[in-house]
């Protein structure tokens, strides 16, 4: 049976669920930064999903990749597999801009995360919903 891992479940706040993928928010206001969890048991890499998940993620990540470029409209939107903290299989998409307060470096460590405002949650969770025409169900 699938289950978050720890640290996901203390860092991020969800947001909604695809098909395959949990959507979550990290918890840290300094940058839209989004997180896609595969609900598989056990999965570590990429290429440890089926084909069709492996298929499906990267459908997933497409997607929201789109919506948020077009809300945020980034001058860069990272989007990184890393685990080194957290083995558990997850995929960054984090909103970037020549202006925020780690460019042009990673930001993992640049700053302490500030936490968001229940508002500012519904309004990205809102958004993000309508934009992802449907197919984000709710978490």
């Amino acid at each position: 049976m699938f289950e978050l891992h720890s640290q996901l479940q203390k860092d991020t706040l969800p947001l909604g669920r695809f098909s395959l993928c949990r959507l979550l928010l990290m918890n840290d206001a300094n940058y839209p930064w989004f997180i896609l969890v595969p609900e598989r048991e056990n999965i570590r890499e990429i290429h440890e999903l089926g084909g069709a998940d492996r298929h499906q993620l990267w459908e997933e990540s497409v997607e929201l990749s789109r919506v948020l470029t077009t809300l945020f409209k980034p001058d860069k939107l990272n989007i990184a597999a890393l685990g080194n903290q957290v083995p558990q299989l997850h995929v960054h998409h984090i909103v970037r801009y020549t202006h925020d307060p780690a460019w042009p470096h990673p930001v993992w460590g640049r700053l302490p995360p500030k936490p968001y405002y229940s508002a500012e949650i519904h309004k990205l969770n809102t958004l993000l919903s309508k934009n992802l025409g449907g197919t984000l169900k709710p978490a």
